[in-house]
């Protein structure tokens, strides 16, 4: 039985799973994890006989853990659509993400900086694969005019609940006696050890409201039968112009998009000497003002249309980029970081649900082309990453991997300028 559309409980129950994950996306791979992985991992590191900085290390941690989900996702969201079992996947990767997440806990020091570098990544890569199922739910849930409004409560919701974590995490931090912690430190660990359980919990809620899976009688060779339902998709993406032409701009700026969500702690750290405390505060202000962002965003969207909305933060997104290569005060880094968090929340909600627009109605293989979005944006991540470390590791300063993110947003406002998004709704 399919879900009903527009159905309040439902929608809640999506958006649930925005405010479980998304714990993970502030607290461990932006705001308080990189800042501890570089204070906890020696400043120079040998592997193979290279030499890393701890954040180059750092970068190209995330750049691998794309990579892997980059080459899993397809076929496993193939499998998935073809077998019925979105939310079967959907729950195996959100307990591996959420489980490497807690062993974080085991990282307490330059000695263990190992344990750290893996659990990370297999988080990453449970956390970015929940997320090719979740999106996938979006046009089976909503009609197309509801898009871009559940979209942002999605982003809201995580914003929301990801902050309120962070904020009880700080207050752990800041008052580490009272709970009869030996240090800070003591307080993230325990931090990391929530966000998993937070995850978990939160997720299984969510679960209950979402539709059940419509598993097939016949689930023989479920693999090939993925790599089919990819080659199928891929055949119609090529007589789809407009579809390829936004994956192609939504390559390049999720390339600096994400890098930068990634990285932003890091290069205030390094560059600008701001201390941990003020980095976190910074943080916490940036995820608020997203929850702005989202929604209004998605009103601008409303008055005029996707397009519009996407060219307006991707021009942003770029003339921070240029700022941050120039910013040599902390006064200058928090308008920038102010900046950042109204289009941060704004460019990836609108991304969302201007693809779902393009996605024709009635389209049941959902997750399959799903599949496609979520790999543009695992390799864009790669790229971003990966040109971000790659020049840090050459240059060691990290002010001319930001201009290599600028010219990738440059690039994707290009790629939309000529891109046909809004159609007639049927």
């Amino acid at each position: 039985m399919k879900a009903i559309m527009n159905d309040k409980k439902t929608i809640n129950a999506w958006a649930l799973f925005d405010w479980a994950n998304s714990a993970y996306a502030l607290v461990i791979s932006t705001a308080i994890f990189p800042i501890y992985f570089t204070a906890n991992t020696p400043d120079i590191v040998t592997i193979g006989g290279l030499e890393f900085t701890n954040s180059s290390l750092y970068t190209f941690a995330v750049s691998f853990s794309f990579i892997l989900i980059a080459f899993m996702s397809p076929i496993l969201s193939g499998i998935a659509d073809y077998s019925g079992r979105k939310k079967y996947f959907l729950k195996i990767f959100t307990i591996f993400g959420s489980l490497a997440c807690s062993a974080l806990w085991f990282f307490d020091g330059a000695g263990t900086y190992w344990i750290g570098t893996l659990g990370f990544i297999v988080a990453t890569v449970g956390f970015a694969g929940a997320l090719v199922f979740y999106n996938a739910y979006l046009p089976e849930i909503v009609t197309e005019d509801k898009y871009d409004h559940v979209s942002a409560k999605g982003f809201a919701y995580g914003y929301i609940g990801s902050v309120l974590l962070l904020l009880f995490i700080l207050f752990m931090a800041f008052k580490y006696e009272m709970f009869g912690f030996e240090s800070e430190k003591t307080s993230y660990r325990i931090g990391f050890l929530l966000v998993g359980v937070w995850w978990l919990f939160f997720g299984f809620i969510s679960f209950k409201g979402l539709p059940e899976d419509q598993r097939n009688e016949k689930q023989d060779d479920l693999i090939r039968k993925g790599f089919r339902e990819i080659k199928m998709v891929f055949g119609k993406l090529k007589v789809r112009p407009n579809i390829k032409r936004f994956l192609a701009s939504f390559f390049f700026y999720s390339a600096g998009v994400q890098t930068v969500i990634y990285v932003a702690s890091i290069f205030a750290q390094d560059e600008l000497g701001f201390e941990s405390t003020e980095l976190i505060l910074i943080i916490l202000l940036l995820q608020l003002v997203g929850i702005v962002g989202a929604f209004l965003f998605a009103y601008i969207s409303k008055i005029s249309n996707n397009k519009t909305s996407l060219i307006i933060t991707i021009v942003i997104w770029t003339l921070v980029c240029v700022a941050a290569f120039f910013c040599a005060t902390k006064p200058q880094f928090y308008i920038i970081a102010a900046t950042v968090g109204l289009v941060m929340g704004g460019i990836q909600s609108m991304s969302r649900s201007t693809y779902s627009k393009l996605l024709d109605e009635g389209e049941e293989d959902t997750t399959s082309y799903f599949s496609f979005y979520d790999v543009v944006y695992k390799v864009a991540v790669v790229l971003g990453t990966g040109s971000f470390a790659l020049v840090d590791y050459l240059t060691r300063d990290m002010r001319y991997s930001i201009l290599v993110l600028a010219l990738y947003f440059v690039i994707g406002l290009v790629l939309l300028l000529i891109t046909k998004i809004e159609r007639k709704v049927l």
